[in-house]
């Protein structure tokens, strides 16, 4: 299956499920691929069910907003292509070659035009979406697409709007519980105005604010016995979709760690190196590159990069890797 999705053209026998996940992947690492991977299992069988395909892409941008300069763009998306290599998740460059700065309202519009009839998702962490009303239109994004917003907490600013929907940050799950106190307390997160559009399940993101044409089921009805709504008879003729998205916040504890954090890594490792004599500095970048590799823990950066990235990184001598050239 080819990774890298561009056309807006697709032709699907029912209206798709298409999930993104954004930021500048610079470098794109393990906890990304997580992410994708999470929501894509978790969806794959209701949407099969429901006879819906499924798309889960990974949206670069074209700089972060958090810095004046990005890895060029060539770089980051030959690495996104080694890491969504032999899996089921895509790379849409809608926003890659644009001239910064993309602000993500624009860019959900663009999905909307293209997508009118499908079901449109970003995924993003908690620290994004608390202040999504100090974004540009931050607010008015579930016109457009429903939310996956994740529970991570913030580590950095966010931008206004600018297209950094889950930035850099690498999430693992810590355990699979919350309490009911947990949920409340997310919920209120949110900034009041989106509130009401907070839903329980995933299932609701694949069909949002729906009625039936004849008017028998309400947008506030979706699954009133809390049976299991994969299950239920619903043609894509029988429903009528509004504009307004809806929430799903997933209250599964997470922690978060920055592609930054792992630029910094580099750059240690680089300062370390270059203060060995040449002979040794050649052992040390033997050693590093087999760590990783092997995915030993002699190496901090092995259980977050892919061999491949970390190679191609290694190869073009990014992140000031001074060590390797």
């Amino acid at each position: 299956m080819p990774n890298t999705s561009n056309s807006p053209q697709e032709k699907t026998p029912a209206p798709a499920i298409r999930a993104y996940l954004g930021g500048s992947f610079d470098p794109v690492h393990n906890g990304h691929l997580e992410v994708a991977m999470f929501v894509y299992q978790h969806l794959l069988p209701i949407v099969t069910r429901l006879q819906r395909t499924l798309h889960v892409s990974l949206l670069p941008n074209a700089r972060s907003p958090f810095k004046t300069q990005s890895t060029d763009a060539n770089h980051r998306l030959a690495m996104l292509k080694l890491a969504t290599e032999n899996t089921p998740i895509q790379i849409n460059e809608l926003e890659l070659w644009q001239a910064p700065p993309v602000y993500t309202i624009d860019s959900v519009r663009t999905l909307r035009q293209q997508y009118p009839n499908d079901s449109l998702i970003f995924i993003m962490g908690m620290d994004s979406a608390h202040s999504l009303d100090k974004w540009r239109d931050g607010l008015r994004l579930t016109d457009h697409v429903n939310l996956w917003v994740f529970n991570r907490q913030s580590i950095t600013d966010v931008s206004d709007g600018v297209s950094e929907k889950f930035s850099d940050s690498i999430i693992f799950s810590q355990n699979n519980t919350a309490t009911v106190q947990d949920i409340a307390f997310l919920k209120t997160q949110l900034p009041l105005s989106l509130q009401p559009h907070i839903i329980d399940s995933p299932i609701e993101l694949l069909t949002p604010t729906i009625q039936r044409s004849s008017g028998s089921l309400s947008s506030n009805s979706t699954n009133p016995n809390n049976t299991d709504p994969s299950s239920t008879d619903l043609k894509s003729t029988d429903l009528k979709n509004a504009n307004q998205g809806r929430i799903y916040i997933d209250s599964r504890p997470i922690t978060a760690v920055s592609s930054t954090q792992i630029r910094e890594q580099l750059q240690k490792l680089d300062d370390q190196t270059n203060k060995m004599p040449v002979a040794q500095r050649q052992i040390a970048s033997i050693a590093s590159i087999n760590g990783i590799i092997s995915n030993t823990e002699s190496n901090p950066l092995a259980k977050w990069l892919n061999p491949a990235v970390y190679q191609y990184i290694i190869a073009h001598q990014l992140y000031s890797a001074a060590q390797f050239r």
